[in-house]
């Protein structure tokens, strides 16, 4: 019987011309929706790493100026640490999206937004220095008649920085102060950026407090030289003297030594002084004011940090 049904539905089809293009179109979908086998083995041959690098070198691209200053800050950090002044090459942190958008239009006063910025800085360590001095230490305790003294001499490595007050507060900040002046040099237009100046005045860096601002660094500390009485290293003198040179009163002695020339010698305070300065035009450039000036459609054509007290 299924058969002859079949058979009867064949010629029906093929008699009626409207059953015939309704049988071609159902077997086109179902040839259409069919997987291709020869695509999926090419998706299935893409291997997972080939296309996690591909994602990687985009992010990298895109990134490119982050990770070359992430790169320079760290190896910086790492010539410092052996006690090496290298001159690195210097680049802004910059992210892909504190580019200018052109074509912006603002009305927006911008001078109080850049001053909030500003006033969010908090009171950092800049201009971080290492230097070199070399001291003497000497215990002298006669036992009776019987003279016991040792000296050594150290030769010792320093590191200190400057704070730079770079929030001195709401009066600091008056209108009438002048220690910010923010100079609206064009407005933004139809595919073009206004330019601003921005001019801010600080305090001048402070040198170290105190002996805790000061580090030692012990691993490029060593002796240049020892001398001693005769009678030493007696049983008695060596009894008596050696404890006095342990580790912590040579450190003290180190880091007040070290504090007094972070104060007082000018070859040290002068380039300490120097690098917290330009330390701090860099930092209140680069990470406040243009990023927030190119947020509000400007571009920032000339930055002046000057100190008060300054000729």
């Amino acid at each position: 019987m299924a058969r002859w049904e079949k058979l009867a539905d064949t010629w029906i089809t093929a008699r009626d011309p409207i059953a015939r293009e309704r049988t071609t179109r159902a077997a086109d979908d179902l040839e259409w929706r069919r997987p291709d086998p020869v695509r999926r083995t090419i998706h299935r041959r893409v291997p997972r790493w080939l296309k996690w690098g591909a994602l990687l070198a985009l992010a990298g691209l895109i990134f490119r100026k982050a990770i070359a200053f992430a790169v320079l800050t760290t190896l910086s950090a790492a010539l410092h640490l052996i006690g090496l002044n290298v001159h690195l090459p210097s680049i802004k942190l910059t992210w892909p999206w504190q580019s200018i958008t052109a074509g912006t239009t603002t009305d927006t006063d911008i001078g109080p937004w850049v001053l909030q910025k500003i006033e969010g800085i908090s009171r950092p360590a800049l201009g971080t220095e290492n230097f070199n001095f070399v001291f003497t230490h000497k215990v002298s305790k006669s036992i009776g008649f019987w003279p016991c003294w040792y000296s050594s001499t150290f030769y010792a490595v320093g590191r200190a920085s400057a704070a730079v007050d770079l929030n001195p507060g709401p009066g600091w900040w008056a209108p009438s102060s002048g220690h910010y002046q923010l100079t609206v040099l064009r407005r933004p237009a139809v595919g073009v950026p206004g330019q601003v100046m921005v001019t801010v005045v600080l305090p001048p860096p402070q040198l170290p407090q105190s002996v805790h601002d000061i580090t030692v660094d012990n691993t490029l500390s060593h002796v240049i030289s020892t001398d001693h009485s005769w009678t030493y290293p007696g049983f008695g003198c060596g009894a008596l003297l050696k404890p006095q040179f342990s580790p912590a009163v040579l450190f003290g002695q180190a880091q007040n030594l070290a504090f007094y020339q972070a104060t007082h010698n000018s070859q040290v305070t002068k380039p300490l002084i120097a690098a917290a300065e330009t330390e701090a035009t860099q930092i209140i450039r680069d990470n406040f004011v243009q990023p927030t000036v190119n947020a509000l459609g400007y571009r920032l054509t000339g930055f002046t940090l000057r100190w008060s007290g300054a000729p």
